[in-house]
């Protein structure tokens, strides 16, 4: 039998082989280690058996304790479906005023309505509901359609200029290119703009303010300050969603642009209407 080759450096005896004049050093793991690799094995080998582990063609064996975290996540959502199971139908039951009046049903709808405002509302009207470019602010107390909380409601349900909703808002600016001669126009789109702080060409605001009467007022009023009945905006302030200029008036004026917002409660049924309408109105901007 040979001798065992002793590295001089370390003093450790080498394994015998050798690779092109290296040797490996024949340093044994510690018995504690090695046993415990064993133990882990036996661990990984008992837990397969205990809890789902292997995978079969269409589904992963069972285990001999039955455990499942799929069937666990379904008794917590029955548990959370029970617990606000009276929330739910109180809210179904109750107009959109009781609920407003009721501080903790107010409170779960506001928390539901804010879940749901983020996952259908967000991408118009952003994550904080300060609006997209072209749409609205719905922090502010800036309304189309008026801010009570039934306007709201009613807003969010049948939504606005939705084709396939009989109750939906309507309302349509008419194209004043063929109604009104270019100074006209001009004149007129001078006037709203001094209204809403721009600076204009002063000598078309009194001209403007005649054409307004006689073609705008209806809609607008004859202070230009809208109707919410027919969706007509409020002209003395800066909040706008199409013009931000004389020259964006004057396009507006002669082939306005119409905004559409989708009817949602046929999407999402009356009660989440109810809960996005009381979390809208919290914002702070409703009437």
């Amino acid at each position: 039998m040979s001798e065992k080759h002793i590295d001089e450096i370390s003093g450790v005896a080498t394994t015998g082989h050798e690779w092109d004049g290296i040797r490996e050093l024949n340093n044994p793991l510690p018995r504690w280690w090695v046993w415990t690799f064993y133990l882990t094995i036996l661990w990984a080998i008992g837990y397969t058996i205990a809890y789902p582990a292997w995978p079969l063609l269409n589904s992963a064996t069972q285990g001999v304790l039955g455990f499942s975290s799929r069937a666990d996540v379904k008794k917590e959502l029955a548990a959370a479906q029970e617990a606000k199971a009276s929330y739910v139908s109180a809210i179904a039951s109750k107009s959109v005023e009781e609920i407003q009046a009721d501080e903790t049903l107010r409170t779960f709808a506001t928390a539901a309505g804010a879940a749901a405002f983020k996952v259908n509302c967000v991408q118009c009207h952003g994550s904080g509901a300060e609006g997209s470019k072209g749409f609205p602010n719905l922090n502010d107390d800036d309304w189309l359609w008026g801010g009570k909380i039934t306007d709201i409601q009613q807003t969010i349900a049948h939504g606005i200029r939705f084709d396939t909703d009989a109750d939906t808002r309507v309302s349509e600016m008419p194209a004043f290119k063929e109604m009104l001669q270019p100074q006209e126009i001009k004149d007129v789109s001078s006037y709203v703009a001094s209204l809403m702080g721009f600076t204009v060409d002063e000598t078309r605001i009194e001209p403007g303010k005649v054409v307004f009467a006689a073609n705008c007022a209806s809609c607008h009023g004859a202070n230009a300050m809208g109707m919410q009945d027919l969706g007509a905006p409020n002209l003395t302030d800066s909040i706008s969603l199409l013009v931000h200029s004389e020259a964006d008036i004057e396009s507006q004026v002669r082939a306005p642009k119409h905004g559409v917002m989708p009817a949602w409660q046929a999407r999402l049924g009356e009660s989440t209407v109810k809960e996005l309408a009381t979390y809208v109105y919290s914002l702070g901007g409703g009437k």
